[in-house]
């Protein structure tokens, strides 16, 4: 997917800041923030949104929840922190890759937007 901004990401074509890589998990910090920490974790492989893996990504989605886990903790997300993710163009959802806003060291009011 050579026109997906975070596979661009991926790749090292466009420049973000990578606080965790592996295999199969990027995570690097969101360059329009709403939150103190606000972290975006996303697959090395193109999966365009929370409807679409397959079965044999379930080893991968649960290794993305690992290192959101793993983020938390180095953020010193301690007192609470959130996970969230868009599915399609109603939710908000502005990338077509799936990925999971880490939001923390804030207060966070309920309901959402």
């Amino acid at each position: 997917m050579e026109q997906c901004l975070f596979c661009r990401i991926v790749a090292g074509e466009i420049p973000a800041e990578i606080v965790h890589r592996d295999e199969n998990v990027v995570v690097f910090r969101d360059i329009n923030p709403q939150a103190p920490v606000h972290l975006l974790a996303i697959p090395t492989k193109h999966i365009a949104r929370l409807t679409q893996p397959e079965a044999a990504d379930g080893a991968m989605l649960s290794q993305i929840f690992s290192v959101i886990q793993k983020m938390a903790t180095i953020e010193g997300l301690d007192e609470g922190f959130r996970v969230v993710t868009n599915c399609g163009d109603n939710a908000g959802q502005t990338v077509h890759h799936l990925h999971f806003h880490i939001l923390g060291k804030r207060c966070l009011s309920w309901p959402p937007g």
